[in-house]
């Protein structure tokens, strides 16, 4: 017995995804501008962390989430565990500054730690960066320094020093925040004009 279809025949079309790499590293940019800038003391306004947990919500963490989920789609190993983690840490970061009370007591080797293990993760995914762009490697050198001196800056509060550290910290987060711009501008702007119009330097 033959059975016949009346469903049209399927036809395999491959599923193109978009480069998630500009909204990851423009959301990463964006959250650790705005955060660095009160870590450098450049801003002094006690309700500035609103706005950077507002940030670190939507654009630092569900966006650059999602583009590491999308890195997973289009096989890329770096670009996935580096957004996927990097929004993770963002999440997180927004969670420890909405549930820090006074009941909370000090924490400062607490976050002093988990900003350490944050520096020593960037540190390895600096090695893998090694292979991917010099724009992306310079993200990732100045990033493990900005942890490790805020990580420093945590560990001695209560220190003439943390003030100290953590301002360097800062700095470094800026200089940072704006070589991770300059990589989502150049990888959205190059695809767009199909040109290299701002330089990367792949390795």
């Amino acid at each position: 017995m033959t059975v016949v279809s009346n469903e049209a025949p399927t036809t395999s079309t491959p599923v193109t995804v978009a480069d998630p790499a500009p909204l990851g590293l423009a959301g990463f940019a964006m959250t650790t501008l705005a955060l660095s800038f009160g870590n450098a003391n450049l801003i002094k306004e006690t309700g500035a962390i609103t706005i950077v947990l507002g940030l670190a919500t939507f654009y630092g963490g569900i966006a650059q989430l999602l583009a590491g989920m999308w890195e997973f789609r289009r096989g890329n190993t770096f670009g996935a565990t580096a957004f996927s983690s990097f929004g993770a840490f963002w999440l997180s970061f927004w969670y420890i500054n909405t549930h820090l009370t006074a009941a909370s007591g000090d924490v400062h080797q607490a976050i002093g730690l988990y900003l350490l293990l944050w520096a020593i993760f960037t540190a390895f995914m600096t090695v893998a960066a090694l292979r991917t762009s010099l724009a992306v490697l310079v993200v990732f050198v100045l990033l493990t320094l900005a942890f490790l001196f805020l990580a420093i800056g945590a560990f001695q509060n209560g220190t003439p020093a943390p003030d100290t550290m953590t301002k360097i910290g800062g700095w470094l987060g800026i200089a940072t925040g704006v070589a991770a711009w300059y990589a989502a501008a150049a990888t959205v702007i190059n695809a767009t004009h199909r040109r290299d119009v701002l330089p990367t330097l792949p390795r």
